[in-house]
């Protein structure tokens, strides 16, 4: 960066401050490839003076919690980062393009931190707070005017890695250039989706977020909830995550709760409905429950435990809940109550079902929707960044506006006017009306003008629900769809329970093949807006058949999914996958099959059949066979690849990223990767589209495996586990089978072995695992408990 007309590109960052928030930021940045400075103070005394960021590098290689990914999405990316303290490296901010500040919440320390930086800072980089309740414009006060024309409020939320909003606020003085320089970075690098907010106390997640959590608390008091009712009725039945409000406290630290409440309600208007909150829940003693806890050493996950706490007395981890009146620990109940069930149906069965979970769900979300109603346009310009802000940071399915529209507005708006709650001008305006409408292929939003335009997204964004706006599909069944994503290209979309495989599936991958053949597409695009790609082959149905013993069904299945595969792989058109989450399985091998992948980030990929006592059969292991023989870094022979794979499917390895998926070679190492979700399916069709240009379909391939030699050597390797107590007496039966097919069967290590020869012996040991006991008691297990059995 040059100069003010030059700020096109940030390629260099650095991080004041080595905490949870300032890490996880450093370590995101090294996600994206891009050199990271991390500096700290220096502890009193310290022998090391980079300690402290020297620690917080060694943490990024740890999960932050049991069995979750790690802050880094592949151990390499800590090279990217260089550590140091603000007493002996400050000058090392000189050649940063972006300068994030990441300290206590003290306006005297960010004053402090904000001169220091302003003496070694280049002209023109930007300075970033990523404070989370203190405005901009008491963070730059009495600072040059010069830094206040390159400051800018960056809101990350925690982990950094995993919520996707980045709020962002920035004064008249900083140009229009770097808000588009920064905001452009945030969402191609780091993947973010970026809200310009107003310069108000919370901006717009915190704003309504923390209220939502308040006003549940008061009113679970208030009715005298329980917290696992209260977090039962104000998680999954609202589009809410499953922590609910009292969860939710303990994921993020209930010794937080008082310092944000304090901030937020010093700043607001003491007739602001937040403070009203506030005062009530002083009233009921809730800000007294907090403060003893604390003080017990009670601060949520991080701490002893929160309004949760497992407890390990009995040699067994049992869940424990917090009764709010006595405060002592009971075991945590499981709510069932028909306002839930109901709340299936739509949000406005569950507020006005007549029970305590239907009353308690209208009270906390009639004062909430409220609430964010009235904000709009103190917070912000508009409705749509209110929603994604809420979708994007607290995770909610729908944003409040959306919610309205779900009510019904004018339902809602004569709701609260009959219980005395002052309308909000806004509802006011919409009327009869809804927040959103849909015409043709665009979407419009109400503004605070009374009118209705176009929302406006980044070039580049695209969902399937933006796919199938105003069309009808080519083809559709219960478990898939094709949608014409436009210039001759499917999309094929899986919408079964967790995208998991079936012969629904593989009928809609069939007719997609058929399609392209016929000549009436070019291409295919494999992908969806959920949570999960695929989450593997319907272990439901696997049951079913094997219970009542239909096994020509069940053959039937295992050789449909191999041939769809076989065509998607073979066929003379391109196929694209384009993955996100979790990729396991079935759906994993249906990313094998696929010409090439797209994948997010954030994708989970993997081989995991072994864990239910099955092995992958719809083209795993060949695929695997392939890739691992055609890389160059392997020692030459085919024991060396044969048990490295071995190894990863035999043990279900899962990559935690897109990285380490290309290292497990779930991924190949052309495949890109793509960091921000909404971008996904963009880029996945423009490959496809690059690709149909001159297209050639593989040819099947030979592979040189060793045979029964190779099979005594893997199983010897089991054998070794099972003396060290690695390995249960089912998992020698799995993983014979398993090296039965990678080592080829009875083939002479001389001759080789054919793709439809490995598919063969696929076919043949799947249905023989499905005929053991064993097996089958590890798929009931799962399905009962969502757990793996060891038997």
């Amino acid at each position: 960066m040059k100069g003010l007309d030059d700020i096109v590109k940030i390629e260099k960052v650095a991080v004041i401050g080595a905490g949870v928030m300032g890490s996880g930021i450093a370590a995101h940045v090294a996600n994206a490839g891009l050199p990271v400075t991390l500096l700290d103070i220096v502890p009193e005394e310290a022998e090391n003076r980079n300690i402290i960021t020297e620690t917080a590098v060694q943490n990024m290689l740890k999960p932050v919690r049991m069995g979750s990914p790690t802050p880094l999405m592949h151990r390499k990316n800590a090279r990217l980062i260089t550590t140091g303290n603000i007493e002996d490296h400050l000058d090392a901010l000189g050649d940063a393009d972006l300068i994030v500040e990441v300290v206590l919440e003290k306006l005297e320390i960010k004053h402090d931190v904000f001169k220091k930086i302003d003496k070694v800072r280049k002209k023109n980089s930007l300075v970033a707070s990523n404070t989370s309740t203190i405005p901009r414009n008491q963070l730059v006060r009495r600072m040059p005017k010069a830094f206040a024309s390159d400051f800018i409020i960056t809101h990350f939320f925690n982990p950094p890695r995993y919520l996707r909003l980045l709020e962002i606020v920035a004064g008249k003085e900083v140009s229009k250039k770097k808000i588009d320089a920064l905001t452009e970075f945030c969402d191609l690098k780091l993947g973010k989706e970026v809200v310009i907010c107003n310069d108000t106390p919370g901006f717009i997640g915190n704003r309504i977020g923390t209220y939502w959590t308040l006003i549940g608390m008061v009113e679970a008091v208030k009715m005298g909830l329980t917290v696992e009712e209260a977090d039962a009725i104000m998680g999954r039945p609202i589009g809410a995550p499953k922590t609910g409000i009292f969860a939710l406290g303990d994921v993020v630290g209930l010794d937080l709760i008082p310092h944000v409440t304090e901030s937020m309600s010093s700043n607001l208007p003491k007739n602001d409905l937040y403070n009203i909150g506030v005062k009530e829940q002083n009233k009921l003693g809730i800000d007294k429950i907090l403060s003893s806890m604390i003080a017990d050493g009670y601060t949520g996950r991080k701490g002893k435990g929160g309004f949760y706490r497992l407890n390990s007395d009995s040699g067994k981890k049992v869940k424990e809940a917090r009764n709010l009146k006595t405060g002592e620990y009971q075991t945590a109940s499981k709510i069932s109550l028909e306002s839930i069930k109901t709340a299936k149906k739509g949000l406005r069965n569950l507020v006005e079902y007549d029970d305590k979970g239907g009353e308690y769900a209208w009270k906390v979300l009639s004062k909430t929707l409220t609430y964010a109603a009235s904000l709009v346009p103190e917070i912000t310009d508009n409705i749509v960044n209110v929603d994604l802000a809420m979708k994007n940071g607290f995770l909610w399915k729908k944003g409040p506006f959306e919610m309205l529209d779900d009510l019904g507005p004018s339902w809602f708006t004569s709701r609260i006017s009959k219980e005395g709650i002052k309308v909000p001008e806004l509802l006011e305006k919409v009327a009869e009306g809804n927040f959103y409408e849909e015409k043709g292929k665009d979407v419009l939003y109400f503004g605070t003008d009374g009118k209705y335009s176009k929302i406006r997204r980044p070039e580049g964004y695209l969902t399937a629900t933006d796919v199938k706006r105003g069309q009808k599909p080519i083809f559709r069944n219960p478990s898939a769809s094709l949608w014409d994503m436009d210039d001759n290209i499917i999309l094929v979309e899986f919408h079964s329970k967790m995208n998991s495989m079936d012969p629904l599936i593989m009928e809609a991958l069939s007719e997609a093949a058929d399609q392209c053949e016929s000549g009436n597409y070019s291409g295919v695009v494999i992908g969806n807006d959920g949570s999960n790609f695929s989450a593997g082959a319907n272990l439901g149905l696997s049951s079913f058949v094997a219970n009542v013993g239909a096994w020509e069904e069940a053959e039937k299945f295992v050789f449909g999914g191999q041939m769809a595969f076989m065509m998607l792989k073979h066929g003379d058109f391109p196929v694209v996958g384009a993955s996100s989450g979790l990729a396991i399985g079935g759906g994993c091998e249906v990313l094998l099959a696929c010409d090439a992948v797209q994948a997010h980030s954030e994708s989970y990929i993997g081989l995991v059949e072994v864990g239910v006592g099955l092995v992958p059969a719809w083209g795993g292991c060949k695929e695997m066979i392939t890739r691992w023989n055609n890389d160059p870094k392997q020692p030459r022979g085919p024991m060396a690849t044969i048990m490295k794979i071995f190894q990863n499917v035999g043990t279900a390895k899962v990559a935690t990223s897109a990285q380490e998926a290309k290292e497990l070679h779930f991924l190949r190492q052309e495949d890109e990767i793509t960091m921000n979700r909404a971008r996904v399916l963009y880029e996945a069709k423009a490959k496809c589209l690059k690709m149909v240009e001159n297209y050639e379909a593989p040819l099947p391939n030979e592979h040189f495996l060793p045979g029964p030699s190779g099979k005594a050597a893997l199983d010897l390797a089991v054998d070794d586990l099972v003396k060290a107590g690695h390995a249960t007496p089912h998992d020698i039966i799995v993983t014979k089978e398993l090296s039965h097919i990678l080592s080829g069967g009875d083939t002479d290590p001389t001759d080789t072995v054919s793709d439809d020869r490995i598919l063969e012996m696929e076919r043949k040991g799947i249905i023989k695992l499905m005929k053991t006991e064993g097996t089958m008691d590890r798929v009931e297990h799962m399905l009962t408990t969502g757990k793996p059995l060891r038997n």
